[in-house]
């Protein structure tokens, strides 16, 4: 898995984590069924505390999309929500305007103007 954090995001790292992972899930790179790398791993490549990979894939199977299982790691329980996917992207996307000096209402504008 190749996830990548954006150290000028203001949001939380945890958050920055289990986003990337619901975008991995929501595009199809993994699938349900499928097992991801262990917390520690990911930390490892992200040059992160393994507590703050452990926080994103909590929430993530608070929302059903990824599965606990003792013995045998972290795996995908089911797809992604597509309206939560979006969801994540418009949060992603606001909080870039507003770095660019641009308000909610503006941003609501511009989307306004696309064909």
């Amino acid at each position: 898995m190749l996830l990548t954090l954006d150290l000028n995001d203001a949001r939380p790292l945890h958050e920055q984590v289990a986003g990337a992972i619901r975008r991995a899930i929501g595009d199809g790179s993994y699938a349900p069924g499928d097992r991801l790398p262990s917390a520690r791993d990911l930390a490892d490549a992200l040059g992160i505390n393994a507590n703050t990979v452990l926080r994103a894939m909590r929430e993530l199977r608070d929302e059903g999309l990824l599965e606990f299982r003792r013995g045998r790691g972290i795996s995908v329980a089911g797809q992604a929500d597509g309206r939560a996917l979006l969801v994540q992207r418009a949060r992603e996307l606001l909080e870039e305007a507003r770095r660019y000096g641009y308000r909610r209402d503006d941003l609501i504008a511009i989307l306004e103007e696309l064909p």
